[in-house]
């Protein structure tokens, strides 16, 4: 578009204020820069807008016809400041929210009731996927990673932090017997992760370090899949509390190592690109999160 807002403004300002020198009071501008601003406006549309006297000015045809275009236009940006505005202090519109899986369903799933209920304008759309993914790629607004970040070009908001513990169902252990140190572990049957490899290094406090990198005899891309072999007593797991607190508290895994386990917190962290302001959907979603994480903490 080669005619800038300011154009049609200063253009609709002359008419409803009927002169140029009130028009140039008006917008706090001056009478001479007011009239070069309607020479540039009747030059880059090749066409005169108002034929001017000494008494009054007149629109022309064109004038007239551009006069009702520009006032269109000028209504349609203010509603949509307006709009804008008013979502900074009711948010609203469709949010989109990526996160693994396990995630998804012990973290942020239970707590999208009492958001839902405080934000009802804000359109919810939950993706999960257990591999790490282009935010702009698959056009999502906040991706909820957890462990150590990779990708420097993402603002990231921590959110909280959970411990790792080694876990076995009471079925297993009964069978198999709970092992009393980190050496023990290899007689046992262990459940560990695809990729990455980093995750199979389990906190625990041995003569060689404060690690154990495990070799399993079964392996899951998915936290949630590994939380479900142990439960079903296929083997030893560590996991994070946020996925294991129920299984805990009625007894369905049990804390095995404990005192050679190393208090090890993984990080979860909000991401999303942010080159200018943020949205307000975006902005009360992650502080809601963050809030209540922390109190489940």
């Amino acid at each position: 578009m080669k005619t800038t807002l300011d154009e049609m403004q200063a253009f609709v300002t002359v008419i409803d204020t009927g002169s140029i020198t009130a028009a140039a009071g008006q917008l706090a501008q001056t009478v001479s820069g007011m009239s070069r601003t309607l020479r540039r406006l009747e030059q880059k549309l090749g066409t005169t807008l108002l034929r001017r006297t000494t008494r009054r000015l007149a629109l022309t045809e064109e004038g007239a016809l551009f006069l009702l275009r520009a006032r269109g236009v000028l209504d349609a940006v203010a509603s949509a400041e307006e709009e804008i505005a008013a979502r900074r202090t009711h948010p609203a519109g469709r949010l989109r929210v990526n996160a693994a899986s396990p995630f998804m369903l012990h973290a942020v799933v239970p707590l999208l009731s009492g958001f839902r209920a405080r934000f009802p304008d804000i359109e919810l759309e939950l993706n999960s996927n257990d591999d790490l993914i282009d935010l702009i790629e698959q056009r999502t607004d906040v991706g909820l990673r957890i462990g150590a970040l990779r990708d420097s070009t993402l603002h990231a908001r921590p959110l909280a932090r959970f411990a790792l513990r080694v876990l076995a169902s009471p079925a297993y252990l009964k069978a198999h017997g709970r092992p009393r140190q980190v050496e023990d572990l290899r007689q046992h049957s262990l459940l560990g992760f695809t990729q990455p490899e980093s995750l199979n290094r389990w906190p625990l406090r041995h003569p060689g370090g404060e690690d154990w990198e495990i070799t399993p005899a079964l392996r899951a891309s998915s936290g949630e899949t590994l939380r479900q072999l142990a439960l079903a007593g296929e083997g030893i797991a560590c996991l994070a509390d946020f996925m294991t607190r129920a299984d805990r508290a009625r007894g369905d895994l049990v804390q095995v190592l404990v005192p050679h386990t190393v208090q090890q917190l993984q990080p979860v962290n909000a991401v999303y690109y942010r080159n200018t302001e943020l949205a307000a959907r975006i902005q009360v979603f992650v502080d809601y999160l963050a809030q209540a994480l922390q109190r489940a903490d």
